[in-house]
């Protein structure tokens, strides 16, 4: 009896040491001046793994997002580094930082958002680490063990992770996102350094302007396909969201034939969505389309051509030429 109770002893002091060398380092998305909603999914990932959670708030007058973060409730510390030497956050000035702030810290963990921000900088970092990145994960089953789609989101796979640091970009859209209230984290700025590289020069950031919600966090979301063929008749897509407040995206084969630019991609190579309501507009379905945004919470889909297989997926779907169709839709909302 008393070697069992000895033994049960021993085992929950090895679990609370464990616990107590889990540490994360969150690195924030931001543009100076606000958070992006990404890094608050990526929280709720950290919070999942457990222990201590410090995130890394680098840019050149970030104080208002280093302070704003610091209210997440179970963020522990945030550092966070000013320098002209982050202007345009390349991968290139931040890996180094992010390298000396673990060299001091010694986390378990290091994640970021699978935004384009995210999967430029972190294969950098696991890199110079020399560790292999797991990439866009879905779910969390333990500190060394996550879930992440291949095949396109045909099948689900589980990974465990033997390497001393876990370096892990997160799908926002798997994860709630933290809010940032309740916590009061201690704020600590980064002694000054040389950051600066030859590799790559920042030049300038040419950002599209719009009224509307942005793609990755819309609640509603109108995507066009190559059947509105061409970009002026995507007006009529720009009409209804405008009736709906949605943001308007786009399959892959409408911008290759040029109808939209391609930050209003949807898909394995482009966003990854997940809003509480999709409405696909002349998109057929294909798979890579499909891996983008099969994870809305209602789909609707318009397509004249009954086999499409968007509407193996479709919540609702119409037959109908989208040209009758959208028009018609519009106008019945008020």
């Amino acid at each position: 009896m008393l070697a069992a109770s000895f033994k049960l002893l021993l085992n929950a002091k090895r679990v609370n040491s464990l616990a107590r060398l889990k540490s994360t380092l969150v690195i924030a998305e931001h543009n100076n001046e606000v958070l992006s909603l990404i890094t608050c999914n990526t929280l709720s990932a950290a919070k999942q793994i457990g222990g201590d959670i410090t995130v890394l708030v680098a840019g050149t007058k970030c104080d208002a997002v280093a302070k704003a973060i610091s209210n997440a409730n179970g963020v522990n510390k945030v550092l966070y580094a000013n320098s002209e030497a982050f202007k345009g956050f390349t991968p290139e000035t931040l890996t180094p930082l992010i390298l000396a702030m673990h060299d001091q810290n010694k986390y378990s963990h290091i994640l970021a958002g699978a935004s384009a921000f995210g999967k430029s900088l972190l294969p950098r970092v696991a890199a110079k680490l020399d560790v292999s990145p797991v990439s866009d994960i879905i779910g969390i089953k333990g500190p060394d063990t996550f879930i992440r789609t291949i095949y396109a989101g045909n099948a689900i796979q589980t990974i465990k992770v033997k390497d001393n640091v876990k370096v892990v970009s997160v799908r926002g859209t798997s994860f709630e996102p933290l809010p940032l209230e309740g916590g009061n984290a201690t704020c600590e700025l980064v002694p000054p350094s040389d950051y600066k590289t030859n590799l790559v020069e920042f030049i300038k950031q040419e950002i599209s302007k719009s009224d509307r919600p942005e793609l990755t966090s819309a609640k509603v979301v109108v995507s066009g396909g190559r059947g509105l063929k061409s970009g002026e008749n995507f007006k009529l897509l720009y009409s209804l969201a405008d009736k709906l407040n949605a943001a308007v995206g786009a399959s892959r084969a409408a911008v290759d034939a040029g109808y939209v630019p391609n930050d209003l991609q949807v898909g394995q190579t482009g966003k990854i969505v997940a809003p509480d309501l999709y409405i696909a507009v002349g998109i057929s379905g294909a798979i890579q389309h499909l891996a983008g945004m099969k994870d809305s919470k209602t789909i609707v889909a318009i397509n004249k051509d009954p086999e499409a297989p968007i509407f193996q997926v479709a919540d609702y779907g119409l037959v109908e030429d989208l040209f009758k169709a959208v028009p018609e839709f519009t106008d019945k909302l008020k």
